[in-house]
């Protein structure tokens, strides 16, 4: 029976052959589509869930400051951790991890590498997490302080096939690792990365060098700490409990409060619920199955229409004896014939498009024929998109009565003719909304760029001095001796991106229980000429003695420290008491999705590590190239590393970027797939009213009126849609940019473009078959009778 049904099938398809490839092409592009943004969606849910106990470990948060300072910290101090585990009974192991900031530089006999991510970690990572040791042992992975645990990736660019374990990696401070164990490369989607651990007894111990004592410093905020609970205990009311044993040790922080973050939604939320990444995840799954309802549209929406031509051929088939049921599957055979044709040319698609989408998309997702989730991805989607297109189509052929039929006075009801429009009106009201969100996108990428930051950062590259610091004055004075640079500047941290942060400052009037989290840099006294920075009021650096108790604040720090006439005003920031002098104007130190925060400028020459360099912008490689001959003096051996400023700023839009590369993408494959759908129905109308055009063209009727009269019910489809459009569109567009402190407006000249787009188009699709039909010779058309 079942053969009988897959060759009636395939005769079908090969004599409908313009309609079968219109259907195909429709269905292989939307599970393209598909299947590639439900594969990126997936990767994206599926970020540290690896780990077996995930389900019991959380990070550490602090929620800290008051009034507009207050914001989420990821790091913590380091004894909250150990203090965790051992007074609370819930908590079952903890762990700290915090970056190696003493060394840059590792080499192995005449190799040196300076982009290693390293980090110092307590030993308990490798039973908390599963990130499985292939040399070396889990249970004693430091065996002294001085001992590293390296990736296999990390092995193989130091060691090539060599055995790692004993080897002894070096650094620029002349501190030696040996290697005591190597780790199995990190999965993309693990939100901790890393290439070299180092044990945090070492850490420690250069802290106490220092006469801090780690285990007591409740004042550097420089460590991630993750708890790991006992198995079934819920984490409500630990955080209360946290911030009780926080108080007990440093009691003057009342306004902190720890938050615990679960470790599956560490890369999609923040601690305090609210979106890191969920809400795009959540609007390309959106889009995902925007496009495979176009797609399935496009097949019913044709199916349906071309019904009236299989009548007779249903109707002969019921009456030599075929059941209901049996056409019902003859259908879907063929629904599934055509599906199976459409899945083997998208899987192959998949396969051949994934570099160029990993490109565009950021990712690395790889085509692997053995990974089961990534077929039970395909397999879901492909099934799902034919069972949606399959059973309306097969319901309404199977149901034709036969005797109407073969009278020829058959006729499609008025609400499967309405369902039809219906599916027109779902489909481009669809593109429409993608059209829009990839406009409003743009223009607030278009907005980012063009906004004034507050300061120049034009032709401007920096980099890293290292060793140079202290001769900084005088690489500088070198520097502006060449006929290629306008200006040098430097700081303690890039003007980009300011991360750090300190609550530790007062000044007169200061509230009992106020904290204000400040982002301090240190700058040179040319550092505010150089960017053409404003200052609303004072004066700054002068580059004497006195700077070294001066402070400028931003606008935003005046206000909310709630100083009125801030000049000359006391201010302490750490051990230094000084007085502030100067008021800069507000400057975008950070992404536009936060509100400019508070910054603190103070003097400390003998610290500045971050040069900045001002080109002419006409010989810029001659600059860089006598700026590393500078480097390359002090640092010998160490490679020369910079960035231009604008880069740098882009690549804080770099998701948005992305995103908006993707919708634009999409948007036009949902359009493409939509004209698809309405290039057939629109032929297939002309082809049902071949007889009547031809009469009308005898009675006088002009070729702009006959293409008028089969384009209108169209447009008012497509006009339709767009209405329905715009107010979606708009509430989802609205919603996203609330992810942004500084926003463009949506101004309607947005929906217009889309709306006129769409028309156009939409027009030019149907035209093409309108125009062939009024141009015909109407002879031909009436011979048919």
């Amino acid at each position: 029976m079942f053969r009988n049904y897959f060759k009636t099938a395939w005769r079908n398809l090969l004599k409908n052959k313009f309609y079968s490839l219109i259907n195909m092409a429709g269905l292989t592009a939307g599970l393209v589509i598909g299947i590639l943004i439900l594969l990126w969606v997936q990767d994206e849910r599926s970020f540290d869930g690896f780990h077996k106990k995930a389900a019991d470990i959380y990070r550490l948060e602090l929620f800290g400051g008051t009034g507009a300072s207050k914001q989420i910290w990821s790091m913590t101090v380091a004894p909250i951790g150990p203090l965790a585990k051992k007074e609370l009974p819930e908590v079952a192991e903890q762990l700290r991890m915090t970056y190696n900031n003493y060394a840059s530089l590792y080499k192995y006999r005449d190799k040196s590498f300076a982009d290693e991510r390293a980090m110092f970690t307590d030993p308990s990572l490798f039973t908390m997490f599963d990130f499985p040791l292939v040399e070396g042992s889990a249970a004693q992975p430091f065996p002294d302080a001085h001992s590293v645990v390296i990736t296999r990736k990390t092995a193989k660019k130091f060691f090539g096939d060599e055995p790692a374990l004993g080897k002894v990696i070096s650094t620029e401070t002349n501190e030696n690792y040996t290697v005591s164990g190597v780790i199995d490369d990190l999965p993309l989607n693990s939100t901790i990365q890393f290439d070299m651990l180092m044990p945090m007894t070492l850490m420690m111990q250069k802290w106490l060098e220092a006469k801090i004592d780690l285990n007591h410093d409740f004042n550097s905020y420089m460590y991630f700490t993750f708890l790991q609970l006992k198995h079934g205990v819920s984490p409500a009311g630990l955080g209360p409990r946290l911030n009780q044993v926080h108080l007990r040790n440093k009691p003057e922080d009342t306004d902190a409060d720890y938050l615990l973050l679960p470790l599956n939604k560490m890369h999609l939320y923040n601690a305090d619920g609210s979106d890191a990444g969920a809400q795009t995840v959540t609007i390309f799954m959106i889009v995902a199955l925007l496009i495979l309802t176009i797609a399935c549209i496009n097949y019913v929406n044709l199916s349906t229409a071309r019904a009236m031509l299989r009548s007779k051929e249903v109707s002969l088939r019921k009456i030599v004896g075929a059941a209901k049921m049996q056409l019902f599957l003859q259908f879907v055979v063929e629904t599934a014939l055509l599906f199976l044709f459409s899945a083997v040319l998208a899987v192959v698609s998949v396969r051949l498009v994934m570099p160029l989408f990993n490109q565009i998309s950021g990712k690395q997702l790889v085509f692997d024929i053995a990974n089961g989730r990534m077929w039970t991805v395909i397999l879901c989607t492909i099934g799902a998109t034919l069972v949606a297109s399959s059973i309306y189509p097969a319901m309404l052929l199977s149901s034709f009565d036969p005797l109407k039929a073969l009278k020829s006075k058959l006729s499609i009801s008025r609400g499967d003719a309405a369902f039809r429009k219906t599916l027109v009106v779902i489909q481009f009201a669809s593109s429409v909304i993608l059209i829009i969100g990839t406009l409003v996108i743009y223009r607030q990428l278009n907005y980012i760029r063009h906004k004034d930051l507050g300061y120049d950062k034009s032709h401007v590259f920096s980099f890293w001095m290292r060793d140079m610091r202290p001769a900084y004055e005088t690489a500088k004075g070198k520097l502006l001796g060449l006929t290629g640079v306008q200006g040098v500047t430097a700081s303690t941290n890039t003007i980009i991106d300011m991360g750090g942060i300190s609550g530790d400052n007062e000044w007169d009037g200061k509230a009992a229980n106020q904290t204000f989290i400040v982002h301090p840099i240190a700058v040179d006294k040319d550092f505010f000429s150089f960017f053409k920075m404003q200052l609303a009021e004072g004066e700054g650096f002068t580059g004497t003695k006195a700077d070294s108790t001066h402070f400028l604040l931003n606008e935003t720090a005046i206000k909310e420290i709630g100083l009125q006439h801030p000049i000359g005003k006391r201010f302490r920031s750490w051990k230094i008491n000084g007085t502030i002098v100067g008021v800069v104007k507000d400057f975008h130190f950070g992404s536009m999705k936060q509100k400019i925060a508070p910054a603190l400028f103070y003097s400390q020459p003998d610290i500045l590590s971050r040069m900045y360099i001002r080109t002419t912008g006409e010989n810029a490689a001659a600059t860089i190239r006598a700026a590393e001959e500078l480097f390359k003096q002090y640092n010998a051996g160490y490679p020369f590393s910079y960035a231009f400023l604008d880069e740098s700023f882009n690549q804080l839009y770099q998701s948005e970027e992305r995103e908006g590369t993707l919708f634009f993408y999409f948007a036009a494959m949902a359009i493409i797939i939509s004209c698809l759908g309405l290039f057939a129905l629109a032929a297939y109308a002309t082809h049902l009213r071949f007889r009547e055009i031809g009469i009308r063209k005898v009675l006088g009727a002009s070729v702009p009126g006959i293409i008028a009269l089969l384009a209108k019910d169209f447009v008012r489809l497509v006009l339709l849609g767009i209405l329905i459009a715009v107010p979606v569109a708009w509430y989802a567009m609205h919603q996203w940019l609330t992810g942004f402190a500084y926003r463009t407006d949506l101004n309607w000249t947005v929906f217009v473009i889309a709306g006129l787009i769409t028309i156009v188009i939409a027009l030019a699709t149907i035209s093409f078959q309108a125009v062939k039909a009024a141009v015909a010779n109407p002879v031909a058309s009436l011979k048919t009778e």
